[in-house]
């Protein structure tokens, strides 16, 4: 999931051998695979890592789509039960966040509260700046969320239409009126950036991208795409580097032609992975990822943290000084993911609670 701020289930598809009844491989892999680069982002720092595989665009389509497939029930019902699902997991590792923070000398104002509903950025410490920032997504997910019940039934008064107009917000925040700088104007530029993705989610689930024809979709996505490189690389003296999560109008376009691609491709073609469960190592790799991604999400930037001084003790024995990497950006990755495992088996049981089901170690 994620930006470096400045890095489901489908109802439609049938169910292969040993998977959960529901899940939809094709998009539980996207999902995975998303994690995976919002990892590798932190770690390395590829600039071209959005242009490659746009992970929070497809995020938030992918929630999109569940979003609207669950609002077939009563919309209060269906957003307490997301705010259950959340919130628990991210309190669980706020507490650690919070606390290490005011040990190291943070001093908090009124606005701690948003520690509670993140409703907008949770303040912090600049000593805990690489932990906190990844929120930004907690926050839109949540504004998303809370907005959905309003978007879908404006979606489906003119599908096509508002699907179109998403870009719209973008659009005026870039050429006719920035937002103010303040949590606020973040707050609404993350929206407008990510809304056509969760738009198009709804798109999916209420199969208006099925009856869409390829002669209007690939052409529309490709001058997407086109224009989201154009403006990515032509104003790289304006934002210092190409890469989109600088960049909010190249992200939003970016994002809506490639993820619209992704979509379309499982819409119209019914494209999946259900043979991947004949590869037991990746059907296990990806339902632990999906069911532990919010766990994974929240804990990757503290791992990535504490791999340096593991690292940095790895230095003082002359065996592994010979013979390890110690120095590559590639064997901090490594170290992230093995902290990142440890981190799942102990905490990721608190998605499970929150999602009332008996907590396991792993899924």
């Amino acid at each position: 999931m994620g930006t470096h701020r400045k890095g489901g289930p489908a109802p439609d598809t049938a169910t292969a051998p040993g998977q959960a009844p529901g899940r939809d491989r094709y998009f539980d892999t996207l999902r995975a695979l998303a994690l995976v680069r919002v990892v590798a982002y932190h770690a390395l720092g590829w600039p071209w890592a959005g242009l490659v595989f746009p992970s929070m665009g497809i995020m938030f389509a992918l929630a999109g789509t569940l979003m609207a497939k669950s609002l077939a029930r009563p919309a209060l019902k269906v957003v307490r039960s997301r705010l259950r699902r959340l919130l628990p997991p991210f309190w669980f590792w706020g507490l650690f966040v919070v606390v290490a923070m005011l040990v190291h000398g943070w001093m908090p104002g009124w606005r701690i509260v948003y520690w509670v509903v993140p409703l907008g950025d949770p303040p912090g410490s600049a000593w805990g700046e690489q932990a906190w920032e990844i929120l930004w997504y907690l926050r839109t997910y949540l504004w998303f969320v809370l907005l959905s019940p309003l978007l879908l039934r404006l979606f489906r008064l003119a599908p096509v239409p508002v699907l179109l107009l998403s870009l719209t917000p973008i659009v005026v925040f870039q050429f006719v009126r920035q937002p103010p700088d303040d949590r606020l104007g973040t707050a609404l530029l993350d929206l407008a950036t990510y809304l056509f993705c969760w738009i198009l989610g709804f798109a999916h689930r209420d199969g208006v991208l099925r009856r869409l024809k390829p002669a209007a979709v690939v052409p529309l996505s490709s001058a997407a795409l086109a224009f989201g490189a154009w403006y990515a690389f032509a104003h790289r003296a304006e934002y210092g580097t190409y890469d989109l999560d600088e960049n909010p109008l190249a992200q939003a376009f970016w994002s809506a032609g490639f993820v619209t691609l992704l979509m379309y491709a499982k819409a119209r073609l019914g494209t999946d992975f259900a043979g991947l469960s004949r590869m037991r190592w990746l059907h296990r790799l990806v339902t632990v990822f999906n069911a532990r991604a919010v766990t994974i999400y929240l804990w990757h930037e503290i791992a990535l943290v504490l791999a340096v001084p593991l690292i940095d003790l790895c230095w003082q024995v002359p065996a592994f000084e010979a013979y390890l990497p110690l120095a590559s950006q590639w064997f901090l990755l490594g170290v992230g993911w093995v902290l990142i495992a440890v981190f799942v088996v102990l905490a990721g049981w608190v998605e499970d609670v929150a999602a009332r089901k008996r907590p396991r170690l792993l899924p």
